[in-house]
């Protein structure tokens, strides 16, 4: 009987140190949650940074929302895209509405030879923020060796998800370094964390987005700059071909005015509370389950849009 009480106050101490322990982490996320989503952090971004921000993809969707969130922050703006046309329209838009400076350089991202160029045009700016933002993903989810044009879409996506952010942090970051501070804010995907096949090269690029932010932030932080990895569910934009936004899929604007306030509080982000709760609930499935689900859902669009080419 007495060889049992020793036994039985270690299993006291166990379970009480359990119980403390997962209290402690409970309570934790629950103050983190409260922190980031609930009260964010307005601050994070501004002038104090630097007076410009630049944007790539900036004229439609995620990109164009944050050039608008920052120039709402007071933030000078330059704006990175193909189409000048484009530029030039969304340009007099923001200096309408926010009375901010803008500039505009019309590039094309899918091409290697650009970036002499926009280091020549950002030259002298004081830049606070970088949004690597432009990005392209499949017409339609497809087996790899069936997409078509497959080695011109492989430069493609790797020119402009991976081969952008690179060179455009080369770009601006030794200026961020020289004055201490910056935040270089890399567009990522969900689609980065779990893999998605039928879309397997736009996953893997945005994975390479992901690892290379955290990376990065690991490396400059002690000098002053902060590199978040940006990490979306579905977004009602023209790239993801969602028109209509949802309480899942949040329109640009409503996902970018979320995601800014977690600016300096998280280095990796969903960017959107229901995001967040769907990406706890994906990490915690058994991979295979998932990966069935996304496949089956992935065939199921890529039946019905050829389906509709075929009519058409």
């Amino acid at each position: 009987m007495e060889s049992a009480l020793p036994a039985a106050s270690f299993l006291y101490w166990v379970g009480f140190g359990t119980v403390a322990y997962l209290s402690l982490r409970i309570s934790y996320s629950l103050y983190s949650a409260l922190r980031v989503w609930g009260v964010g952090n307005e601050a994070g971004v501004g002038p104090a940074l630097g007076e410009w921000a630049v944007v790539t993809g900036s004229t439609d969707g995620i990109g164009k929302a944050y050039a608008e969130e920052l120039a709402n922050h007071g933030m000078k703006v330059v704006l990175i895209s193909r189409s000048q046309d484009k530029l030039n329209q969304v340009s007099s838009e923001i200096k309408e509405k926010f009375k901010v400076e803008t500039r505009t350089i019309a590039v094309d991202f899918t091409s290697e030879d650009i970036y002499d160029k926009i280091k020549t045009d950002l030259a002298g700016l004081e830049i606070g923020i970088l949004v690597n933002n432009v990005g392209i993903s499949y017409e339609y989810p497809e087996y790899f060796l069936e997409i078509p044009d497959l080695d011109n879409a492989i430069k493609k996506l790797i020119n402009v998800n991976i081969l952008s952010v690179c060179k455009m942090t080369r770009v601006v970051l030794p200026g961020m370094v020289e004055r201490s501070k910056g935040a270089i804010l890399n567009i990522s995907s969900a689609s980065g964390v779990f893999p998605v096949p039928l879309l397997a090269i736009y996953s893997a690029t945005k994975a390479f987005v992901d690892f290379f932010s955290q990376c990065l932030h690991e490396e400059y932080r002690s000098k002053g700059i902060f590199v978040q990895s940006v990490l979306p569910f579905y977004v009602a934009t023209k790239l993801a071909k969602i028109r209509k936004p949802t309480w899942d899929k949040p329109s640009s604007e409503t996902f970018v005015k979320s995601a800014v306030k977690t600016v300096g509080l998280q280095s990796r982000t969903n960017g959107y509370l229901i995001h967040s709760l769907m990406g706890s609930i994906i990490s915690i499935l058994p991979s295979w389950i998932y990966l069935k689900i996304s496949m089956g859902l992935n065939k199921s669009v890529r039946a019905r849009y050829l389906k509709k080419a075929k009519k058409n």
